[in-house]
């Protein structure tokens, strides 16, 4: 897949917890989860600006295109 998640990354950055970050933006932690893995069709824009609010970060810090 040639989008690459790296939610993973910047909760290491700020020493945060997944499930931390789902009780904050309001989503459940297997929700959150599957966003983390890259298994997830879509996000929703009202998501990715809670999880950047939340991270302190730009959408670019957490979703990254790379060629096949």
């Amino acid at each position: 897949m040639p989008i690459i998640v790296n939610l993973d990354v910047m909760l290491a950055k700020r020493k945060m917890k997944s499930n931390e970050l789902a009780d904050i933006i309001g989503i459940t932690t297997a929700n959150l989860s599957i966003l983390k893995t890259g298994k997830a069709k879509a996000i929703r824009f009202s998501t990715l600006e809670a999880i950047c609010d939340a991270l302190d970060c730009q959408p670019a810090d957490i979703l990254e295109y790379v060629e096949n």
